[in-house]
């Protein structure tokens, strides 16, 4: 896979996927199908700066991010140690999952897997309930994620 790839496109199916949790647990996506929308949140690495300004976003206004109707899973290559470390480190209470290996797999399948590099790019998917792409954004490394959109795009699932 090359850094050519495309991430999924609003209302296409989102790739699912099952990776380990900070604990060594497995996360799947397609297990919140019917009862939560999920918001999907790739970074390039843990203990970086803008990521860890981000994921303290997430961290510090959870209520706007995740509730009874939508979950947060962060996504990284970094390995499970190392996000427990960090989760500790900084307090993360949402599921810091490990894209370790097969290296950067569930990051190909979105489109956000920067080979070169082996980290990915800071790609936010918004998947409905229905497992639908229904919100999508993606930055750069260095370029931080302006979060507005998203909440936009969870107003408008919890009004349809």
């Amino acid at each position: 896979m090359s850094d050519s790839q495309t991430a999924p496109s609003v209302g296409s199916e989102a790739p699912d996927f099952t990776l380990k949790n900070q604990f060594g647990e497995d996360v799947t996506l397609s297990s919140f199908r019917g009862s939560k929308n999920v918001v999907v949140v790739f970074y390039p690495f843990a203990f970086s700066g803008i990521c860890t300004g981000e994921l303290c976003e997430i961290r510090d206004n959870i209520a706007g991010f995740q509730g009874e109707d939508v979950q947060v899973l962060a996504v990284s290559c970094d390995p499970m140690f190392t996000l427990r470390a960090w989760a500790e480190d900084q307090g993360y209470d949402f599921p810091l999952l490990s894209d370790f290996w097969p290296h950067g797999k569930v990051a190909q399948d979105y489109g956000v897997f920067l080979e070169g590099g082996g980290l990915a790019k800071r790609g936010t998917f918004l998947v409905d309930q229905d497992g639908k792409v229904a919100w999508t954004l993606v930055n750069e490394p260095g370029e931080a994620r302006d979060f507005s959109g998203y909440h936009e795009a969870l107003e408008a699932l919890r009004t349809r």
